[in-house]
């Protein structure tokens, strides 16, 4: 769980941003929930990589977001790597 912590953090701050539209903090806030589920590492890690590239792909989603939750994305792979 400690190697999600930052990652967690990251999503909760942009599911607390009032800028981001409601649908996109209601699919961060379900990428928070897979993981800090109890299922094994590089299950939650394939759920959320796959949340998240397909929210990245909303097409009117401001730059900003677009590069935190790449930036999550990045993070997340690095995990699987270890």
């Amino acid at each position: 769980m400690n190697q999600f912590i930052e990652i967690i953090e990251i999503l909760k701050t942009l599911q607390d941003d009032a800028a981001v539209p409601k649908n996109i903090r209601l699919r961060v806030q379900g990428t928070v929930t897979i993981l800090e589920s109890g299922e094994e590492s590089s299950i939650k890690i394939n759920k959320a990589l796959n949340e998240l590239e397909d929210l990245a792909d909303d097409s009117n989603m401001q730059s900003y977001i677009r590069t935190q939750l790449w930036n999550v994305v990045s993070s997340l792979e690095k995990l699987t790597a270890l």
